[in-house]
């Protein structure tokens, strides 16, 4: 199970397009709504989660979570006691986590990308404390996958499919949706 965390102010594209190409690897993926089961994007799209954060539990097979950017959406994954709890326990675990645009700043000032390579969107490397910011599209260092920002959310999305399930179905999957 891949949890998709989904607050108000989020980057439409950036989770949607994850959890479009997640479901097309099979790999099981539901969206949390942060605060609310009806969520409103940053673009102002009324998006219904699967799940609120009342309804989720580290019981689940968890693989691993994903936090699109957006703002004020990351300020309010940010935010979230539930939210922190499953960055915690999948560090601890060294279960996937995946952050796009300005999240990575989340795991940033949790002090979780030190000494990792990481990116972000442009404007919020300072809050990528101790990371080697590469500003490259997307970044992979151990468990933690970085994008920088919506025109890269397939690449990130495949990126965290290599990941879990290996490059060939990544590559496969690339093909299927007639990618780059």
């Amino acid at each position: 199970m891949v949890y998709v965390f989904l607050a108000d102010g989020f980057e439409t594209c950036e989770a949607l397009a994850c959890v479009d190409i997640l479901r097309r690897a099979k790999i099981e993926t539901q969206t949390v709504g942060v605060g609310n089961k009806k969520i409103i994007s940053s673009q102002k799209i009324e998006v219904t989660a699967d799940k609120t954060e009342d309804e989720i539990s580290f019981l689940d097979d968890i693989e691993g979570i994903v936090l699109p950017g957006g703002m004020p959406g990351t300020l309010n994954l940010e935010n979230s006691k539930v939210v922190n709890s499953f960055i915690d326990f999948t560090n601890e675990k060294k279960l996937l986590i995946a952050a796009i645009c300005a999240a990575p700043s989340v795991l940033g000032k949790k002090g979780l990308l030190k000494d990792k390579k990481a990116t972000c969107f442009p404007g919020f490397e300072e809050y990528l404390s101790g990371a080697e910011y590469t500003g490259s599209f997307v970044e992979r260092d151990g468990n933690i996958i970085t994008g920088k920002g919506m025109g890269v959310a397939n690449d990130f999305a495949l990126e965290i499919v290599a990941y879990l399930r290996g490059r060939e179905l990544a590559e496969s999957i690339n093909k299927s949706i007639q990618s780059k």
